[in-house]
């Protein structure tokens, strides 16, 4: 695993995004792992949070696109981030677009979407914090097709739960790389996470022990994907 990865794998315990435990998903799962991107509050967890998403996707897409579209609302601050992050490490200018969860009548950037427009030609990386069920897209991708003649070149995610999505056995991000036609990535899966904590001290506290890793691998038994 990639010396950034691991890194990334610390700084989300680090930064109380993952927790482990008991947790009640919004699909009614109850999962021993949660993540939480809302919990990156501070300027310099924000600037390391764009650096490992620009970094994940240079090393997957490369830097041959235009525009990171990050969905409302925790997909705002991460595409916003993730652009200053890509021109300070690669010096690629990229344009940063989000859409509003309600419709803006009024001023000058009256509409649906912030920060850039997107234009005929566009190469659009989407970017998200974890897709559990898919559902955000399927928002969002009609508004982003809708808006001009783009191409979708992927979508990238902190985390890959690795669990079925809702359409049954298959994960989210395979859901929606067959549903729309794009690539779909994540910075770690969850695989990798529990590779990297099990019995290892982060924090100095052991966060995946032998019972936090019994309760993932029962969890996987029931929703892990084939």
């Amino acid at each position: 695993m990639e010396q950034y990865k691991q890194e990334f794998i610390e700084f989300m315990v680090e930064s109380d995004v993952l927790k482990f435990g008991e947790f009640t998903l919004k699909s009614g799962r109850k999962s021993p792992f949660f993540m939480n991107a809302g919990a990156y509050v501070t300027g310099s967890q924000l600037m390391r949070l764009g650096e490992y998403y620009a970094r994940a996707i240079h090393e997957t897409y490369g830097d041959d696109f235009d525009v990171l579209f990050g969905p409302a609302y925790k997909g705002i601050p991460i595409s916003v981030v993730t652009a200053v992050a890509f021109h300070n490490l690669y010096g690629k200018e990229v344009r940063y677009c989000s859409d509003r969860k309600e419709e803006k009548d009024h001023g000058a950037d009256k509409g649906s979407f912030l920060g850039s427009k997107l234009k005929d030609g566009d190469r659009v990386v989407m970017i998200e914090d974890v897709t559990t069920s898919g559902k955000s897209m399927e928002e969002t991708v009609p508004k982003v097709r809708g808006a001009a003649d783009v191409t979708i070149v992927g979508l990238m995610v902190s985390l890959n739960r690795m669990e079925k999505g809702l359409g049954g056995e298959k994960s989210a991000l395979e859901e929606i790389r067959e549903k729309y036609g794009f690539e779909t990535n994540a910075i770690v899966t969850m695989e990798e996470v529990v590779e990297h904590l099990y019995n290892r001290t982060c924090q100095g506290r052991v966060v995946i022990d032998d019972t936090i890793k019994a309760a993932i691998d029962d969890y996987y038994k029931q929703y892990g994907c084939n």
